[in-house]
């Protein structure tokens, strides 16, 4: 598209590139993906700096066509590090990878102005559940799925899961990522840690392989859609490819305690976000 090829100027390539990095390398740290980001920032960037002015669904589209390659990356980097929970991942994203193609089909219809508000009061809850974990009596219900996972500091943490609950949450996961384009990981991230007792460390790595599938379908169906271009996508995946591996090389070093803290601090970021936007 002739009006595009702004794009393609050296000083909006770079920008485009750093905006993935950062948000891509902050995605992977906490398991969150990185759309919350990129989103607000094509829609302030695109009348200012970009020159056109860039909608709900086609922010939407570009964030999971990123995603892509932020989830591709860490995916891989956390599974080599054998912190990546494949069957749990599996079936979540069973149902988050259909759902995500239902939620990315309902984002032109689908007035998110009161959804977005409600989904942020709910991730506040969950905000301050997950602060408040350690007084909180642990689901004791169980699991047919149990595995032990044994931290940096040798202490054995025993988490479990279910099919039938992996299914459902994996579901309306897929279904957030579709529709609002923010990978999914502000809910599976809660979820896993508070119900199943995942390790931090185990949630994020697992996170990232499940956001891998819902956005291989949710962007697949905006590129359909037209919802979708390739000059924002391009300059953006470099950025998001080298963000995915650094971030989850950094989140080796972070402890579980101060990696929930940064987790608490993002959903509350975001959630403030979608209340007051």
């Amino acid at each position: 598209m002739a009006q595009d090829s702004f794009l393609w100027d050296l000083p909006t390539l770079l920008i485009l590139f750093a905006l993935g990095l950062v948000a891509s390398t902050f995605g992977a740290v906490v398991g969150l993906g990185g759309g919350v980001i990129i989103i607000p920032a094509l829609l302030l960037l695109g009348p200012s700096m970009l020159g056109m002015d860039i909608d709900t669904t086609l922010a939407v589209g570009v964030s999971l066509g990123v995603l892509v390659f932020t989830s591709l990356t860490s995916t891989i980097t956390f599974y080599r590090e054998g912190k990546t929970d494949l069957r749990c991942a599996l079936f979540f994203s069973i149902s988050s990878g259909p759902m995500s193609v239902v939620g990315a089909g309902l984002t032109s219809l689908f007035e998110p102005d009161v959804f977005r508000r409600a989904f942020g009061f709910f991730m506040l809850f969950m905000v301050v559940l997950l602060l408040l974990r350690s007084r909180i009596k642990p689901f004791r219900g169980t699991w047919r799925y149990t595995k032990l996972y044994v931290d940096g500091n040798g202490e054995q943490l025993e988490y479990g899961y279910s099919m039938l609950p992996a299914l459902t949450i994996g579901g309306i996961v897929g279904l957030i990522s579709g529709l609002l384009g923010i990978g999914g990981g502000v809910l599976l991230i809660p979820a896993m840690v508070l119900l199943f007792r995942f390790p931090p460390h185990i949630a994020t790595a697992t996170s990232m392989s499940v956001i891998l599938v819902s956005a291989l379908f949710g962007s697949g169906m905006h590129l359909y859609r037209g919802e979708w271009d390739w000059q924002l996508v391009l300059p953006l995946a470099p950025g998001a490819l080298i963000g995915g591996y650094a971030g989850a090389i950094i989140s080796r070093k972070i402890g579980s305690k101060l990696l929930i803290r940064i987790m608490c601090a993002a959903l509350a970021l975001f959630a403030i976000r979608m209340i007051w936007t």
